[in-house]
């Protein structure tokens, strides 16, 4: 016997569970537990959505119980994830995984979820490794296509709200990065358990659901030489704060990715903390400019782009089409699904064709301006794709460095040039040192 519908797609009596969702691709089902919200209270808030597509026959057949899995019910939010976490030790001698969380509000834009705490559990064991409440959460989530607070370089961003409350029908980003101390061990599989409450003109309902379980990567990140001849550089916007290219969200092609999460911008340091010297709106006098950029790996030259034009710093440029935004670049395959992207060379600088075939410390061309940048820099990566738009951004390690200091203000590469004077407020780090297979954070001074 058919399921009957009311309009809408309402079933024509209200079962008591629902089979539970799936994501696509490498994600897997995700699991519901049970909630202290009345089946009545939540339905209201669901009234409009077309539940009948996924309530199957086999609940409904006469004389039978409905065959579900223990803990399935309506839940408020709704979760995926936009890439496989994968765990990398970084400088301060934790194990990060950096990714985020997508959630949608299935409820009608006339409720409101307020969102009192994210945790991210051990799909096995259930126990909590990391969390997000109050003001961490709401410095760590925002609507998607609303701007990246603070991202100018120049206005620190403004307390964040608290609680978090995500307007019904709304998708939000939550930005997630966990520090696991070293040697504790990273879970094959994570879940995410939301805690909070609908709110509406009747009250509020509290609500707990666990949703989302994500496979972590198994594979360790690539181990790298440095991408640059000997010196000091500074690691400007990588991974795992507040910077353009950790929040870096783009819809391309229809599908969100995060292209740049783990991409690092390098400056060359001089002996007195120095990135410039003279006159910052000429190029010369950047100490990045036409320095060589060197193969990080044994690999094949698959992509090349020249003949774009360095800007002139340190105002920023309009922003250029896509297809221009890394500038001049080369990109190196080392290995099937693995990439190594060098960007905003100088044009005519490049020093390889594709198809060519490179070892690692190999000059591959000098840094410039071009693209989407301000003052020359190099941006560097590793990609999954061959190009840059679309692609996902793993992490990855450098064979060994050290570690000799720390910027502790936000500084961009946007606003470099038009600092008083091109000296790096280099701090002592408590990273300081050497490393190895180790991946840098965001504002530390590496020597190569």
């Amino acid at each position: 016997m058919g399921l009957r519908l009311r309009p809408w797609g309402v079933p024509a009596f209200l079962p008591r569970e629902l089979p539970a969702s799936t994501i696509d691709g490498d994600h897997m089902a995700h699991r519901n537990t049970p909630t202290s919200i009345g089946h009545r209270a939540l339905l209201r808030g669901l009234v409009g959505i077309a539940l009948g597509a996924i309530v199957t026959a086999a609940a409904v057949v006469p004389g039978h119980g409905a065959t579900l899995p223990p803990g399935t019910q309506f839940t408020p939010l709704t979760a995926a994830v936009l890439t496989k976490p994968a765990p990398v030790e970084a400088t301060d001698g934790k194990v990060h995984l950096s990714y985020e969380l997508l959630t949608t509000s299935a409820l009608p834009s006339s409720s409101r979820v307020r969102l009192d705490r994210v945790d991210v559990q051990d799909a096995k064991t259930h126990r909590v490794i990391g969390s997000l409440s109050g003001k961490a959460l709401g410095a760590a989530a925002n609507p998607v296509g609303d701007p990246l607070p603070g991202a100018d370089g120049y206005t620190p961003p403004p307390p964040p709200p608290t609680p978090t409350v995500i307007q019904g029908s709304q998708q939000w980003i939550i930005w997630i990065d966990l520090a696991l101390d070293h040697g504790q061990r990273v879970p094959e599989v994570l879940e995410h358990h939301l805690v909070g409450a609908i709110v509406n003109a009747s009250g509020a309902s509290p609500f707990e659901e666990t949703v989302q379980s994500t496979k972590t990567a198994r594979t360790a990140p690539l181990d790298l030489h440095p991408p640059v001849l000997p010196g000091s550089w500074y690691a400007s916007e990588a991974c795992c704060g507040n910077t353009h290219h950790r929040r870096g969200f783009a819809p391309i092609n229809g599908r969100f990715y995060v292209p740049q999460r783990f991409a690092i911008d390098w400056y060359r340091v001089g002996g007195k903390g120095q990135t410039w010297e003279g006159d910052p709106t000429q190029l010369a006098s950047y100490l990045s400019y036409r320095r060589p950029v060197v193969a990080s790996a044994r690999g094949r030259v698959v992509e090349v782009q020249d003949g774009i034009p360095d800007n002139r710093p340190p105002v920023s440029p309009p922003v250029p089409p896509i297809a221009d935004t890394v500038g001049n670049h080369i990109t190196l395959e080392i290995a099937p699904g693995k990439y190594l992207l060098y960007g905003h060379l100088a044009p005519g600088s490049l020093k390889v064709r594709e198809g060519d075939c490179v070892e690692p410390g190999q000059t591959l061309g000098l840094i410039g301006n071009s693209g989407n940048s301000t003052t020359p820099h190099l941006h560097f990566q590793v990609m999954t794709t061959a190009e840059f738009f679309p692609t996902d951004s793993p992490p990855f390690t450098f064979r060994e460095f050290r570690v000799a200091g720390h910027v502790a203000p936000r500084l961009w590469d946007d606003n470099l040039g038009l600092q008083p004077t091109g000296v790096l407020p280099i701090q002592p780090s408590p990273h300081d040192g050497v490393h190895r297979s180790r991946y840098p954070l965001d504002r530390e001074v590496i020597v190569f």
